[in-house]
This record gives structure tokens, sequence and C-alpha cells, in this order.
């Protein structure tokens, strides 16, 4: 499936900025599914310095300064992406949670290893209720795919999706107690869970192509980033992604940007200005997929 993706985030700011440096996780990474075919940044003001490279974690990044004063910045990221459909793994087929636990503390270190991905992190941070709310889901000896496919769905059932309530720096143990947030909570919190136990868990960055209601259309810019989780199943799965807010394994229609510990590796867009004031943002996000 081919996908063009278009994210385009304005700040407008109150004063006059002097100069400014960002980091941009907006190129979508390459993984066994997906390749991405082509991508594009459109940046106004044109910065004075503008490289590529990649993060700690094997991501696209970008990075800018742009030294030109300005009260308006436009940072519009245009991407074509081929995407393969996932094939459902058997979930009670896998291997039991414990087994995975045990088999992530030896795997020999060559790269970035899952290992790295069983502690807690600045925004998914665990406490006693967390690992209680976890356990009903990890039951002794339960196949870990199962596991977490029944975790992602209690989470989707018990939580009400709202926006306004929290952001990305709420603590997921707040998280627990409103049982509300948005699609970044929700991986945060889910990942916390199975962090608890000692089991590898990513957090993913990208997009989710939306379905407008039946008979309308879809709005330009109507789209959004997405957030959800990866989980690492043992050598035979490898990784495996759950998408907690919507209840389901990202198939065909989830574009990854790219994963980290939590938002905080793979924010879109980052970075400091001088000056500014006050200011605004605005980002469109457009996932359109394209005829083959």
């Amino acid at each position: 499936m081919l996908y063009d993706i278009r994210h385009k985030t304005t700040f407008t700011y109150e004063e006059v900025v002097s100069v400014s440096h960002h980091v941009l996780h907006l190129a979508p990474r390459a993984h066994r599914r997906q390749r991405c075919l082509e991508t594009h940044t459109l940046i106004d003001p044109t910065p004075s310095i503008d490289s590529r490279g990649e993060d700690y974690f094997g991501n696209p990044v970008q990075y800018l300064t742009v030294q030109e004063p300005h009260e308006r910045l436009i940072v519009e990221a245009s991407s074509r992406v081929d995407l393969e459909a996932m094939s459902s793994p058997k979930l009670a087929a896998s291997p039991a949670w414990e087994d995975v636990r045990t088999q992530v503390q030896s795997i020999a270190p060559s790269g970035v290893t899952p290992f790295e991905f069983c502690f807690d992190s600045p925004y998914a941070t665990a406490n006693d209720d967390i690992r209680d709310y976890a356990a009903e889901s990890l039951r002794p000896q339960r196949p870990i795919l199962e596991a977490v496919m029944d975790l992602t769905g209690r989470i989707y059932r018990e939580f009400e999706y709202r926006g306004g309530v929290s952001d990305v720096s709420t603590p997921v143990r707040e998280v627990l107690l409103m049982r509300k947030g948005v699609c970044q909570d929700f991986a945060h919190l889910q990942i916390a869970c199975l962090r608890s136990f000692g089991l590898p868990a990513r957090y993913v960055s990208g997009y989710l192509l939306t379905h407008p209601p039946a008979g309308k259309e879809k709005l330009v810019g109507a789209d959004a980033s997405h957030a959800w989780v990866s989980v690492w199943a043992g050598t035979a799965e490898g990784w495996i992604d759950f998408d907690p807010t919507n209840d389901l394994m990202p198939a065909n229609e989830h574009i990854t940007v790219g994963w980290g510990r939590d938002y905080g590796d793979v924010s879109p867009i980052n970075g400091f200005i001088l000056g500014g004031g006050s200011h605004q943002v605005a980002v469109a996000v457009d996932v359109t997929p394209v005829a083959s």
C-alpha cells in the first residue's frame, strides 16, 4: 500500500526570534514492512544549517538552524511510503511472558538491544498501582501476545479518549487515576505496565489513516500524528505492534516515523529559540492512499 504523507507545522511568535535550533523526526523510517520511497522538507525561512542523520535508535533525524530574524516558522514535510500489511500472529502460540523476560536478559549486546526498553523512562515511569493494573493481564505463564492484546483491550475499554485533559508530560500514574487521555497517554501507560514486569516495550510515533464519517468527505489537514506500542515477544516473534487507542494490532494503516523509549525520544519537532515571547502552533496532517 502506498501513502503520501504531508505534515505542516506553523509556529507564530509574539516577538521576533533572532535564532532557532530544531531537531526534526518527520521522515518515516524503514523497517521490515515499510519503505520510505521519498521524503523532503520545506522550511520558511530557509535555514542556514540543514543536515540529516540518524539518532541513537536509528530513526532518521534532521537538524536545523535558522539565523534570520523571524516571527513565523513553517516546517512542511512530505513523504511517500510503501507499507506491506502484517499477517496476524497466533497470540496463543507465543511464548509465556516469563520466558520472554528471561530470554531478553541473555541477548548479547549488538546495537540497540530489546533489554534497553525494559526500564522506566522519563514519560513512562511505573508505580505499584500501574503494576497492579498490568497484573490482571499478565497472569502466570500466559502467552505474551495474548496477554498484551488483553491489556490493549482493557485500556481501550476502560479509558476515555479526550483531548485537553493532559499533555505529553502528564505522569502515567495520573492517567491511570483519571482514566482518560489521548494516544500518547495510552501508549505511555501500556509501556509502563509492561516494563513494570521486566518486559521490553517501546514507543512508536507515526501516522494513522483516518476515515471520515459515512457520506462525508475527508477534510484536508484533518489527520494527526499517532502513537502506539511495540512489544518484543522473543527471538522468534521479534517486535510486534499494538494500538491501545484503537484496540488493534496495526496492519496496513499505521505509518511509522520512529521509535524510542517514549515521546521524548521521537517528538516531531524539538529545539530552542532566542526571543519570540509566547507563541502559537498550528499543525495540519494529511495521510492519503495512492492508487497503485
